[in-house]
């Protein structure tokens, strides 16, 4: 293969990782990557990921998922990289011995204390090479392991130590906390990138890149988020609520017009000879709704009421008023929690600690927790009402109150119902979403982005 075709091949399979990654590429855009590519050339890594980068990603929130990408597709090394014996040098032996373990302990600390960054590169790439291999059963199936490297040398326990070091040069006791915890973190992502480089060496960068790289921060399922994700994602939603405020003052400026006024346009059109250049319109009725949210806070589902809560909360100057309520299998109104200027932080233990108040015995009861709103806050809901439900579903096949969650359904003037289960998943074991997906719109919002499609559309 000539090294253009193998170029243009590696420019190829690059968009269409990061396509499958969530991050949007358009046609245009792949365009414009290639010609500036051509244009920068090869001979400086550096530049080519800048101007890669540069063209491919618009968001913030994209870039760790094409630095990743990039390293799989446009790697700096090959093999055991800078840690490869030359030729004629003997093996030094097992590396995962206490003492080889112990020493190279000592080397990491010393070099996240003293933020030698090439020195760490350095440790980490040993670190694959000493503690993370993963021989196979026939030749061809070895791998490496970032897990297990990571598993032996222990970053973590490090910090208490890298924090002292950086205490005694003058640091701040909370600073040198943070300092020596982002050092690690530094050194844990470089043996985790080392790893799918060696991977992707022997099994190609397609195959890493579908199985062990994570979507980005808008298209991860709510139900499969980790710790660190539901974190991100909380950053996210303010964006994400100015973003869409923004495009929709835009969107009712540009409709606020309304319908043509016939006779006052005929009338103008006489001073034009009869010409309508100017057309007037009657004025638009503003019509905003009241809007009334119950979410299911069960069980991992809770996370993704709380982003939909907050972000209906961060817009909701485009309603009227706004209602929430939490269940379980009794109703809990948490409106109070979200007062203007209230910290996302707070918001977010509060809405947790209220958790408690909607389970009575501990079991989601959809139907229960219909019947319990409907005799407590009926009038929550009326002809300028709007409302929206939260949850996958999932009743432990109790009653569902169908007619009483009809019944609610037209009292209203608009209802639907977000479901953070893929559609595929409906209506399997104790999901109930078919049968009331025959009373309610029932849409599946599985990620931010479908969160924030959703949102937009309805207001």
């Amino acid at each position: 293969m000539s090294v253009t075709g193998g170029l243009v091949d590696r420019h190829v399979a690059l968009v269409e990782a990061l396509r499958r990654a969530g991050v949007p590429v358009s046609l245009a855009e792949d365009v414009d990557a290639a010609t500036a590519v051509t244009a920068v050339g090869l001979h400086d890594r550096d530049a080519l990921r800048a101007t890669y980068a540069a063209t491919l990603v618009k968001r913030a929130a994209h870039r760790p998922s094409f630095d990743a990408l990039f390293d799989l597709f446009f790697p700096a090394l090959v093999g055991d990289g800078r840690t490869a014996r030359t030729e004629g040098e003997e093996p030094e032996g097992p590396q995962d011995t206490g003492p080889a373990l112990t020493a190279f302990r000592e080397d990491l600390g010393e070099a996240l204390a003293a933020g030698d960054e090439a020195r760490v590169q350095d440790l980490a790439i040993q670190a694959v090479t000493r503690f993370g291999a993963m021989p196979g059963r026939a030749p061809g199936l070895s791998s490496w392991s970032a897990y297990q490297t990571l598993k032996r040398v222990e970053p973590d326990r490090l910090v208490a130590q890298i924090a002292d070091a950086l205490h005694a040069d003058g640091l701040d006791e909370d600073g040198a906390r943070r300092t020596a915890t982002g050092r690690a973190a530094r050194f844990t992502g470089l043996v985790e990138a080392d790893a799918r480089r060696r991977i992707a060496e022997a099994k190609g960068p397609e195959h890493v890149a579908d199985t062990t790289l994570r979507p980005t921060i808008d298209k991860i399922d709510f139900t499969s988020a980790r710790r660190a994700d539901l974190e991100q994602m909380r950053r996210e939603i303010y964006p994400l609520a100015r973003r869409l405020a923004t495009r929709l003052s835009q969107e009712h400026h540009a409709r606020r017009r309304g319908p043509l006024d016939f006779r006052r346009t005929v009338r103008a059109s006489i001073s034009t000879g009869g010409v309508p250049i100017t057309t007037h319109h009657r004025p638009k009725r503003p019509h905003r709704t009241e809007l009334v949210v119950l979410c299911d806070v069960s069980g991992s589902v809770a996370s993704f009421a709380q982003f939909t809560l907050l972000l209906v909360y961060a817009l909701r100057d485009q309603f009227t008023k706004v209602r929430a309520f939490t269940f379980v299998d009794e109703v809990h109104e948490v409106t109070h929690h979200f007062r203007p200027g209230a910290d996302v932080a707070d918001v977010m233990t509060a809405l947790a600690a209220s958790a408690s108040k909607a389970a009575l015995w501990g079991r989601t009861d959809y139907g229960r927790a219909f019947t319990r709103f409907d005799e407590q806050y009926a009038d929550a809901l009326g002809p300028r009402s709007s409302l929206l439900v939260l949850g996958d579903a999932r009743s432990n096949y109790s009653d569902l109150a169908l007619d009483t969650f009809r019944g609610m359904v037209d009292r209203s003037r608009h209802a639907w119902w977000l479901n953070p289960e893929h559609a595929r998943s409906w209506n399997i074991g104790d999901s109930a979403a078919r049968a009331y997906a025959e009373v309610v719109d029932m849409v599946e919002c599985r990620n931010l982005t479908q969160l924030g499609e959703f949102v937009h559309d309805i207001v």
